[in-house]
């Protein structure tokens, strides 16, 4: 296999479908200048995002807003969702996979810890109590993750993390890391999240908050973790786009509802690789 023919078999694709907080942005009833911008990058769904390489197309997390992100990315197949964790924000688009499995005429496997896929069991009841309804309603088949596992021909690794006192997960992929809703990053963590080509990490805003890292923390992690690249996402309505990039360091950037990044794997080289 060429140089050229491995780098088209390792890419991976990343699509930011919502890069906002719980409640979105604009948030219903704010009057402020990020809930006025015209700046389409000030315009955040419900944070998920979709993960593509050849073969394969999977999402992390169904935002409430999920049916929405389908129609503008063109979302035509799900093969695998990954759950972080089952608060509102990440898992209550769930319902909307049922449109997949018509097309697709097979379940949709979801992965995540033991007590969120409880949890899914509990918001959706009707989905896997077994109980016939007149309407149709998702096929899902849970995974529960205690370690890496294959998917689709690529190895997924799950990264504990902290979301205030809440164990949530965060996954790799190859060179790609994806942790949102983070407060905290374990010890043991740090060592799943070497040579990096990209680190998507939550920033929700400058002031503090007992269950997500701020902007300056997620910097500070962000040069410990030492990622070719960094993008922040899970924006609250306090982060301006404009004006936050232009302060941010080189090699970290914001996310932006939209934004698609791709990347062939590869080691990081030990000088962008901070201590």
């Amino acid at each position: 296999m060429s140089h050229a023919d491995r780098a088209a078999h390792d890419a991976l694709r990343i699509v930011f479908l919502g890069t906002g907080t719980s409640t979105g942005v604009p948030v219903p009833t704010c009057d402020c200048r990020v809930c006025r911008s015209d700046d389409l990058r000030d315009r955040r769904l419900r944070p998920s995002v979709r993960i593509e390489w050849p073969g394969a197309g999977i999402l992390v997390d169904t935002a409430p807003d999920l049916r929405e992100q389908a129609l503008r990315h063109r979302i035509d197949r799900v093969d695998a969702v990954l759950y972080t964790h089952a608060h509102a924000d990440h898992v209550l688009g769930l319902d909307d996979l049922r449109l997949y499995n018509w097309r697709q005429r097979a379940p949709i496997p979801v992965y995540g810890s033991p007590e969120t896929l409880e949890a899914l069991g509990r918001t959706f009841w009707y989905v896997f109590d077994g109980t016939p309804v007149e309407s149709t309603k998702p096929a899902i088949v849970r995974r529960e993750i205690d370690g890496p596992f294959e998917l689709l021909g690529r190895t997924v690794t799950p990264v504990p993390v902290f979301h205030g006192t809440l164990p949530i997960l965060g996954y790799r992929i190859g060179g790609l890391a994806y942790l949102t809703d983070v407060s905290r990053i374990p010890d043991s963590s740090y060592e799943l999240l070497q040579d990096l080509e990209l680190l998507v990490l939550n920033a929700l805003r400058e002031r503090p908050h007992p269950t997500h890292l701020t902007i300056d923390q997620a910097l500070c992690e962000a040069r410990r973790i030492g990622a070719r690249r960094t993008i922040l996402t899970h924006l609250s309505h306090e982060v301006h786009h404009a004006t936050t990039s232009a302060g941010l360091p080189g090699g970290i950037d914001l996310a932006y509802d939209g934004l698609r990044v791709e990347l062939a794997e590869g080691p990081v080289p030990e000088r962008s690789r901070q201590d």
